[in-house]
């Protein structure tokens, strides 16, 4: 069994999303061969040495599932670019490029966090472009801390006002380019997050049928997407 899930946002304001993770991790992930999370795991990150004790926390938790047997990979968000090798390190986990190719229930299946598929969005893309560019990174990652968790904070602020104000349509995947990323990979199936929009879409690549599969956010609920010798299930369940 391999479970995939995206979009905790976890912070310490939701005490109930943590629970209800922690829970997660100790009666289905452990039962799992492998656990993929596709970005956003948390709603802010602003380097590995600016991790606080609850951050320190969940890569505890995170440990003892990884020596407990369970492969644990991990994909950056548009809100957690910036976790590193160190947390990797301590939380037993393996840091994924933002596209992999997986080999999962004998397919070979696309994995993205999503965020790049939003073509239409231009005002976000742009921000995309500069902040994951490696000079601005460098940037970042040396600028004080105290300066980096202003500049979070007012990130954080400006994307939830933007997004309010943007067309539905503007914040979800160009169809476009969905299809021209997973003919750029040979794959029919492509896994991931971001839209907060939980569904199974079926559509046409080079003329053969094809699944996308969008993971659900937790917030009023969580998500888990299961894959298994039966195949691909995506169900909600209870936080508290």
């Amino acid at each position: 069994m391999i479970l995939l899930i995206s979009d905790l946002h976890l912070e310490e304001e939701r005490p109930d999303i943590t629970r209800a993770f922690l829970r997660f991790l100790e009666t289905r992930a452990i039962q799992a061969e492998a656990l993929y999370i596709l970005g956003d795991f948390f709603e802010v990150w602003v380097g590995d040495d600016g991790m606080t004790p609850y951050q320190h926390e969940i890569a505890a938790a995170l440990r003892v599932l990884s020596e407990s047997g369970t492969r644990i990979y991990l994909m950056h968000g548009n809100r957690d670019f910036m976790i590193g090798k160190a947390f990797c390190r301590e939380a037993g986990c393996t840091l994924l490029p933002d596209t992999h190719v997986a080999e999962l229930g004998g397919q070979r299946v696309l994995l993205m966090h999503g965020d790049t598929l939003c073509t239409r969005d231009e005002g976000y893309m742009r921000l995309r472009r500069w902040l994951r560019n490696p000079a601005s990174l460098f940037i970042l990652h040396h600028l004080p801390l105290a300066r980096r968790q202003k500049l979070a904070q007012k990130l954080r602020s400006s994307s939830k006002e933007e997004t309010r104000m943007k067309a539905s349509d503007i914040v979800d995947v160009t169809p476009d380019e969905v299809i021209d990323v997973m003919q750029r990979h040979g794959v029919r199936t492509l896994i991931h997050g971001h839209t907060h929009r939980p569904a199974n879409h079926r559509l046409q690549v080079a003329g053969q049928p094809a699944t996308r599969i969008v993971l659900g956010d937790w917030d009023r609920q969580g998500w888990a997407l299961q894959i298994d010798e039966s195949g691909a299930h995506q169900a909600p369940f209870e936080l508290s």
